[in-house]
């Protein structure tokens, strides 16, 4: 029987590992269709789907708008802020100046959006997310923001200067969460398909949630992410958490928001709203009634 190979590509922070690893080790599975996966940071991963380069591939929220035209938003395996998000951190002490040299984890991730519009005369230098902690320590930058699980474990000697929640309130005016990632789905796949591998993707994070425990305890075990049990609890009840499994009417009221926001500030050239560039689903309903 011919399997067809679907690569997924994601980031490799313990939320997506965590999210994706039940198709991985074999508790979910898709007919005539064989699951493999690549991680990398966010920002390659956001480069990688302005290029098409992945048919199924994790993004951040504020890349979408971009994309909108080859790429459908999931409805699963989303991550977001809810009185917490990205950090911007300095050196215990240190004040920084209008023009304060920081560092982001990439152009187009929702930090660095909301980051640009707050600190328009910052000095931004971009790198992988796992090197701004220690160029905040070397001096390299006067600051920077701090995502993933760096927002637990960061270093003694640094202090947070600023919430990006609180940012984040602060330009969208109510108590939403914060839209940081989710995962996209090249247009070109036949709908009936593309049905098919949403469903997949949202019962995997939903069997995740279901065996939290021993999940996480394959993945420490296998040394699949760079952090402690205690802290890898932590930080999977923040980021892929039951809200993950699939978007609320809150979280589609966030997703507009953020991208209201970007246009508002000039970073999209027309408004877009995400419900236009979801998966039809009602294609399936109305097929099998």
């Amino acid at each position: 029987m011919f399997m067809k190979r679907t690569l997924i590509a994601h980031s490799p922070d313990a939320d997506d590992i965590f999210m994706y690893y039940a198709i991985k080790f074999g508790w979910v599975d898709m007919k005539n269709t064989l699951f493999d996966n690549i991680a990398k940071d966010i920002q390659t991963l956001n480069e990688d789907a302005l290029e098409g380069t992945y048919d199924i591939v994790a993004i951040s929220f504020a890349l979408f708008p971009h994309i909108k035209n080859e790429y459908a938003l999931l409805r699963t395996a989303v991550s977001f802020g809810e009185g917490y998000g990205p950090k911007l951190i300095k050196k215990k002490g240190e004040k920084l100046k209008k023009n304060f040299k920081v560092a982001l984890s990439g152009a187009h991730t929702t930090n660095a959006m909301l980051f640009r519009i707050a600190y328009p005369d910052a000095r931004i230098t971009y790198m992988n997310f796992l090197e701004i902690e220690q160029a905040v320590l070397n001096g390299d930058v006067h600051a920077g923001v701090l995502i993933h699980e760096s927002i637990l474990t960061y270093h003694d000697a640094l202090e947070v200067e600023r919430e990006m929640w609180d940012i984040w309130q602060e330009l969208a005016g109510s108590e939403l969460p914060l839209p940081l990632g989710g995962m996209a789905l090249r247009r070109s796949i036949t709908l009936s398909k593309a049905i098919e591998y949403e469903a997949t993707l949202t019962k995997a994070v939903q069997v995740a949630r279901n065996h939290k425990k021993r999940l996480s305890k394959m993945l420490m075990e296998r040394n699949l992410v760079r952090i402690d049990a205690a802290t890898l609890e932590k930080y999977l009840e923040l980021y892929a958490n039951d809200n993950s499994i699939t978007l609320s009417p809150l979280q589609y009221q966030a997703i507009d928001k953020l991208f209201e926001i970007g246009y508002k500030h000039g970073f999209y050239d027309a408004p877009v709203a995400i419900e236009n560039y979801l998966i039809p689903t009602q294609y399936q309903e109305l097929r099998n009634s």
